[in-house]
């Protein structure tokens, strides 16, 4: 039977990692990227899945989405969060900024600075060209203000129009 690392979280992958005993078998080591990328296209899924099915603004997706909530917009009152640019996610000024803001939930969120992928554009289904890589706090706190906005209602109202339509074409 073959060994799968795709239950692992974020911290045993490190810990797989550190174990390697000479840098190039990282540097070597695909399926360990692999894995990384198969979990963070899971999680894509599950998560667009659950918006669309569920009407977000009564989602929760984590115990502490209040206080992650109100820190994001103290911090970042002004981020148009429907739509994000990679400057305003990745350039140097932010990326200090969010390196902060996601240091605070050490601890308190699991996996926080975890990869993921991020819908730049929150009408857009996850794909290549309106999806980013961010840390796992950071896309938390940006689709909790999505959920609690409205912005993610789109896809919810769209998936049901969908279903009204199938449902009265039989």
């Amino acid at each position: 039977m073959a060994f799968s690392m795709s239950n692992l979280n974020a911290a045993e992958l490190q810990q797989i990692g550190a174990s390697l005993s000479r840098p190039e078998e990282l540097e070597n080591n695909s399926q360990i990227e692999m894995q990384w990328a198969l979990k963070a296209m899971d999680h894509a899924t599950i998560h667009y899945n659950l918006i669309s099915s569920v009407d977000p603004t009564c989602l929760r997706l984590t115990r502490i989405d209040d206080k992650l909530y109100h820190q994001f917009r103290e911090e970042f009152p002004d981020l148009d969060v429907a739509k994000l640019t990679e400057d305003q996610l990745k350039s140097a000024d932010a990326k200090e900024k969010w390196r902060n803001f996601c240091e605070k939930f050490k601890g308190e969120i699991e996996d926080y600075n975890m990869g993921t992928l991020l819908r730049l554009n929150c009408e857009d289904d996850y794909n290549p060209d309106t999806t980013t890589f961010s840390v796992r706090t950071q896309f938390l706190a940006i689709e909790i203000a999505r959920n609690r906005e409205g912005h993610n209602s789109c896809l919810y109202n769209k998936k049901q129009e969908l279903k009204k339509l199938q449902n009265n074409s039989t």
